[in-house]
């Protein structure tokens, strides 16, 4: 891509607006909604708009009107990466070919993890954490301070758990796949219990998380709301945090300290930490008893809607979709459910809009009584089988390869000694 090519990627709000045939107002509104991203134009007012996302919202319907030249910005190098684990098209998206949907109802998460890592899938898999391991997790976990949250706990485990194994370094498959099912077993059960739930040693993953997100005994169909999230967020092709965990791995460093990255970058209340703000809108909405206010008050002080749209979907995130479907058959979610539909609803009324999956996951945290951190406990675990999936990806390619070329905009040199 030429300089001049690379500049004419970003849109003034005029320009976007102009794009879509509609106000200022109503563009930030489709911010607001998730629709669009935008970036502070630096040492200025006003916002940057990407081309491509105003183009793939004109194309679902929107008015286009002639454009003036696009305003320049520059761009980062873009480096593509090959990968055999997630495929993302047409609103569905696949694990290693099979429909993810499909497989969350089907199987379990550590069975679906497994064939993942193997492409052997073996009803009834268990993981179970290493004695070592697990005794350095829960001190490690019990020596943060009170107010600590769970991915916080999490990322403490995971240092202790890579301490306690002499094999860490080890990037065999085999090996490496061995010190994955320890250590998603090890940050689970080192997580402290919720109220005074009496610890119940084996069982699912899901069993096992659920006893420490929340003291509300599990039903059936709850675990099974919790069992398919596991699955659905196993990996979403190349996210921050995978990105972040496949540049670990390039380095070559060692699956825990892979996790470490990945969990790094989910910290962020872009990514892994969205949930938390879709529970706390949610429980807004059912203490004020109006979706309605609630979604205006967000619009008003110029707040994205949490839980709302996906830039990788055009309709509703198919991992949303299939966790409200099971929450439907959860008698004790649907208050919770339908404060979320009417988030939707209201939000809505002027643009087309759909549920992602962290509404969903905030569906699950509200109405099972769990904490606000709770849906990003869940996205971490989860997630953690997808980031060492990219690790023994990236274990077999070329050392180093993920290692992008900066573009300097500094002073040219010679430049005087400061």
């Amino acid at each position: 891509m030429t300089e001049r090519a690379a500049q004419r990627r970003r849109l003034t709000t005029k320009e976007a607006a102009q794009r879509l045939g509609v106000k200022p107002e109503t563009l930030y509104s489709y911010v607001s909604r998730g629709l669009l991203s935008s970036e502070r134009v630096s040492g200025g007012r006003g916002s940057t708009f990407d081309a491509a996302e105003v183009d793939d919202l004109a194309r679902r319907g929107r008015r286009v009107r002639p454009t003036a030249p696009e305003e320049p910005q520059a761009t980062a190098h873009t480096m593509p990466v090959t990968t055999g684990i997630t495929l993302i098209e047409d609103d569905r998206y696949y694990f290693r070919g099979v429909d993810a949907v499909e497989l969350a109802t089907r199987f379990g998460y550590e069975e679906v993890a497994q064939w993942l890592w193997t492409g052997t899938l073996r009803p009834g898999t268990r993981f179970s954490a290493p004695g070592e391991a697990l005794a350095a997790a829960e001190r490690a976990v019990a020596a943060l301070p009170a107010h600590s949250g769970l991915t916080d706990r999490l990322r403490a485990a995971t240092v202790a758990a890579a301490v306690a194994d002499p094999l860490r370094f080890d990037l065999t498959p085999k090996t490496v796949i061995a010190a994955a099912r320890g250590l998603i077993a090890t940050l689970v059960d080192s997580l402290p219990l919720a109220g005074d739930r009496f610890h119940r040693p084996g069982g699912s993953i899901a069993h096992r998380l659920w006893s420490r997100l929340t003291p509300s005994e599990a039903d059936a169909a709850s675990i099974n709301v919790l069992q398919a999230a596991l699955v659905l967020l196993i990996d979403h092709d190349l996210a921050a945090s995978t990105v972040a965990a496949r540049v670990a791995a390039s380095s070559r460093a060692h699956p825990y300290a892979v996790v470490s990255a990945g969990l790094g970058a989910l910290d962020g209340p872009l990514h892994g930490a969205a949930s938390g703000l879709a529970h706390r809108m949610l429980t807004e909405v059912l203490e004020r008893g109006s979706a309605a206010a609630v979604v205006s008050d967000h619009l008003r002080t110029g707040r994205t809607v949490p839980g709302l749209g996906h830039r990788l979907y055009r309709g509703e995130d198919p991992r949303a979709r299939a966790l409200f479907e099971l929450l439907a058959q959860v008698p004790s979610a649907e208050r919770t459910l339908d404060a979320a539909r009417a988030v939707v609803r209201a939000a809505a009324r002027d643009a087309p809009v759909h549920a992602n999956v962290d509404l969903a996951l905030g569906v699950l945290s509200v109405s099972a009584g769990m904490p606000s951190e709770a849906g990003e406990a869940v996205f971490a675990v989860a997630r953690t089988a997808g980031w060492i999936a990219h690790a023994l990806e990236e274990y077999g390619e070329r050392p180093l390869r993920m290692r992008p070329r900066g573009q300097y905009t500094g002073p040219r040199p010679p430049q005087p000694l400061p």
